[in-house]
Parts: C-alpha cells; sequence; structure tokens
C-alpha cells in the first residue's frame, strides 16, 4: 500500500483539496484580532468579493491589442529610432512594425482596440485601460513572478493566497483560490506562481484541469486503492475510540471537536466539485456564447464558464491563464518569430470566451462586486525582430480591470509616441496589487505576515492605490 492508498483507506475519502480546505479554516491572517468588516473588507467597506486573473502568459503586445500608435503606421518600415540607445532581449531593433490588425474606436468612451479583440472591444465602457504598465525584468520567469506575487524570485505568496489569508472562504463547500491553467501546459515556474510562500500552505491555489478525465488530483479514491466499506468503519471506530482517549484527558477543551465538525463540512467537497464541473448543465446557446462549438475558442470557454460557475458559488480568487511555456509551434504570446500568426491564434482563442464571461457576470449582476484584471508579465517591442516577430519591452505595457469598484471607459497613464516606453504615470505590479486589495477592502501596508524578522507583504515597500480609476 502506498502512502496515497493509506490516507484514502484510513481517512474517511477526504482529498487533498478538502485537506487543504480545512487547513485555510484553521490558518488566520496576523492581524485576525480586528473584526472584518460588515461588508466584507477586512480594514474598510469592500467594493468587491472575488477576483478573477487572467494571465498572458508570454508576454501579450500591447502595441497591436490595446495601445494605438498612429506613428507605427506613419513610419512603418522606416528604422526605429526613438531617441537613445535600444537594447533587447534576444536581438537588435528592426525597423518600424504596424499592427498586422486594423483598429477602431469602441464604445462611447471611444477607446482604440485592435480588430484581433472585436468581442472584447464591446466591452470596453466597463473597462479602465493601464496602458503605462512597467517590469522589473524582461525574462519571462522572474517577469511572471512579478506578477503574481509582486518579487522576481521565487518563496513569495501569490496575490491569491495573500487574499486567501486576508480574508477566508464566501462558501464552506469550495476551495479560496482555485487556478485553471492552459489545457497545454504550465507557464514558467509552473505551480510556483500560485503558491502560498511562507503563508500557511493552506492558502495556496487549488489547481483544476476541466479538460482532463481527473480535473482535480485526489478527490476521488484511486482505483487502485484498497478501500472497503468494513475497513472504513474499523478506521472510524479507532478514530472514535482515539478521540475519546483525547477528551478524556482535556476536559473542557472543544478543539477537537470542532476539528471534527470541520472535517465532516470538508467532506462536502466531494459533492459540490464535480456539480461545479459539470457544464452539460448548461444550456447549449451559454456553451455556444463562451465558444465551446468552435476548436479555436473551445479550451479558453472552458475555462472561462468554470470560472464564471465557481464565482456564482462563492468561489474568493480565480487565476486563469492563457499559455504554456514555450514549444513550437508557440504555445503562448512569446512572439518572436510570427507575430501575426501567433498573436492571432492566442487572440481569436481569447476574445470570445472572456467577451462572454465579461457578458455572462453583467447579466447576472456578478460583475458589481467581482473584480476582474487582465494582465501579462511585459510588453513587446514597436519595432520588427527578424521581419515578422516583436521582442521583449519591459518598458511599457497594458493591464486592464472591469467589475466591482472600478471606473469604466478610462484610461491611467500613457506610453510614448511608439509604444515603446511609459510617458505618463509609470505604473508597477505593485499599483495593481495595492488597488486590488484595495477594492477587497484590504489595506496593503496592513495585511502583513512574520516571516524571518520583517513582516512581509504583497507589495513589499512599494504600492499606491489607483485611485483615478475607482469608480
Amino acid at each position: 500500500m502506498n502512502r496515497r492508498e493509506m490516507l484514502w483507506t484510513s481517512g474517511g475519502g477526504l482529498g487533498g483539496i478538502a485537506l487543504a480546505w480545512l487547513c485555510a479554516r484553521d490558518a488566520q491572517p496576523a492581524n485576525a484580532a480586528a473584526p472584518p468588516h460588515r461588508s466584507g473588507g477586512l480594514h474598510h467597506p469592500a467594493r468587491a468579493k472575488r477576483v478573477v486573473q487572467l494571465f498572458m502568459s508570454g508576454a501579450a503586445s500591447q502595441c497591436d491589442l490595446f495601445d494605438y500608435k498612429p506613428m507605427l503606421i506613419r513610419k512603418a518600415g522606416e528604422k526605429f529610432d526613438p531617441g537613445g540607445k535600444v537594447e533587447l532581449f534576444q536581438s537588435n531593433p528592426g525597423v518600424v512594425m504596424p499592427s498586422p490588425w486594423k483598429w477602431r474606436q469602441r464604445g462611447a468612451c471611444g477607446k482604440w482596440i485592435s480588430d484581433l479583440l472585436p468581442h472584447l472591444g464591446g466591452h470596453v465602457d466597463d473597462m479602465a485601460f493601464i496602458p503605462s504598465m512597467t517590469s522589473k525584468s524582461n525574462v519571462h520567469g522572474p517577469a511572471t513572478f512579478l506578477q503574481a506575487t509582486g518579487f522576481v524570485q521565487p518563496g513569495f505568496p501569490s496575490m491569491g493566497a495573500w487574499i486567501s489569508y486576508g480574508l477566508g472562504s464566501l462558501n464552506d463547500n469550495l476551495p479560496t483560490f482555485v487556478v485553471l491553467p492552459d489545457p497545454r501546459g504550465f507557464a514558467p515556474n509552473g505551480p510556483a506562481n500560485w503558491a502560498s510562500g511562507f503563508l500557511p500552505a493552506a492558502h495556496q491555489g487549488t489547481l483544476v484541469r476541466p479538460g482532463e478525465k481527473i480535473p482535480i488530483h485526489d478527490l476521488f479514491p484511486p482505483d487502485e486503492a484498497r478501500a472497503t466499506p468494513a475497513g472504513e468503519a474499523d478506521a472510524s471506530r479507532l478514530l472514535d475510540a482515539l478521540n475519546a482517549k483525547h477528551r478524556a484527558t482535556r476536559p473542557g477543551d472543544s478543539r477537537l471537536d470542532a476539528r471534527i465538525a470541520s472535517y465532516e463540512l470538508a467532506a462536502r467537497l466531494q459533492v459540490s466539485a464535480p456539480e461545479v464541473l459539470e457544464l452539460g448543465r448548461e444550456p447549449l446557446a451559454v456553451q455556444r456564447r463562451y465558444g465551446l462549438d468552435d476548436p479555436v475558442t473551445a479550451d479558453m470557454g472552458r475555462n472561462c464558464l468554470i470560472a464564471r460557475r465557481l464565482l456564482e458559488r462563492g468561489v474568493r480568487f480565480i487565476q486563469l491563464w492563457s499559455g504554456a511555456d514555450n514549444g513550437f509551434p508557440r504555445r503562448n504570446w512569446d512572439s518572436h518569430e510570427d507575430l501575426a500568426r501567433d498573436h492571432g491564434e492566442m487572440g481569436r482563442g481569447l476574445d470570445r470566451p472572456v467577451a462572454a464571461l465579461l457578458s455572462d457576470l453583467k447579466a447576472r449582476g456578478l460583475l458589481d462586486d467581482t473584480l476582474v484584471l487582465w494582465t501579462t508579465e511585459f510588453g513587446r517591442m514597436p519595432c520588427s525582430q527578424g521581419s515578422k516577430g516583436r521582442d521583449h519591452n519591459p518598458f511599457t505595457f497594458t493591464n486592464w480591470l472591469a467589475g466591482g469598484g472600478i471606473k469604466g471607459g478610462v484610461t491611467h497613464g500613457e506610453s510614448d509616441e511608439w509604444s515603446f516606453r511609459t510617458a505618463k504615470h509609470p505604473t508597477t505590479c505593485y499599483d495593481i496589487h495595492a488597488t486590488v486589495l484595495h477594492l477587497l477592502g484590504i489595506d496593503h501596508e496592513r495585511l502583513t505576515f512574520r516571516h524571518n524578522g520583517s513582516d512581509r507583504r504583497l507589495t513589499d515597500v512599494h504600492g499606491h492605490v489607483i485611485e483615478d480609476i475607482l469608480a
């Protein structure tokens, strides 16, 4: 009998996800003495209850999606000369390269959006754009860590882990923090992107793979497990005897009984999780709206639809990935060789499902208190790499937010005329993280955890709430 089988045989059928949920209920934040605000926030009234982080792995190009620059059209094919030395990640500066897609103004706000994203373009009046993002790194792994955890090195808690630690669960039957990866694989750093770091391990993201035969590992006993009703009854009697002995030596101590009650409640997750993942319960019209009927959009559509089902059942934080680690042909947004080919596929796979998610949340009244964050690790250069690709650009890229507490149809900051560097209101991941926490009712300077003699926080010693984008 291996360790996994032993746990199933003696543990009464609680999978790893249930155990993680249980521990999360026990792991209180450092400032838990302060009662939660009635609105759901920890330090002040919350505008949002839950978060979806849409992460574009590989570095989505701001100047092909959201950051319209007529200069790239006027100077197409000319030497790229923004003034000063231009250093690139793995190439020499090529010529000025306009987007292969046309642009048009969308919504009442008139925001310019690429024709690659026509469905998302219909939601610009609900979005706040930040085209002045900057990164400390132009290397995928460290830059991904930075957006996910606030640090370029491993070992630090992800934003979802911090939120789980600070606010806890909205649902007694499902995890607080769920991760939906790209079905083609993990982004650079893999599970470290949603790890709990030095926080209690229970706050790490729970990985769900909707397209697989077993979407949540260890939720049910393995086929080879030798668990029988008689064996489980024997184990139950043994545990009862041990519990009775424990109580006899600790009169008046109610912690064990509380723990037993929590285990019984956690077991209900085995019933809840399969129901959430069963998309056949959704009307065919809804499935088609998310793109489940099209191979190009099916994977992202499935993840977005499950994200909506998780959100409406009380999951606090969902991290949804578009793009895997590098491979050939490209499986992510890292378009060094052929941007039109690679971004074209990624954009078409993203556009319809994410637009459907926003529409669905809005129609169900969930967007009012659900915060949606679209991000990537850095941007791409306005000049060509080779003849058809773009190199890494950490000097400016775009994020957008929508939903709970966000003022729609606005833009904070600017890039320069090339979309090469930030020109106004440079913004960092710390500012994004501070803003997300603020909308959840958390002061980013007060949510801390003592580690190695320091009061650590998600935003380190940085970060400001972006007031311009708040409703």
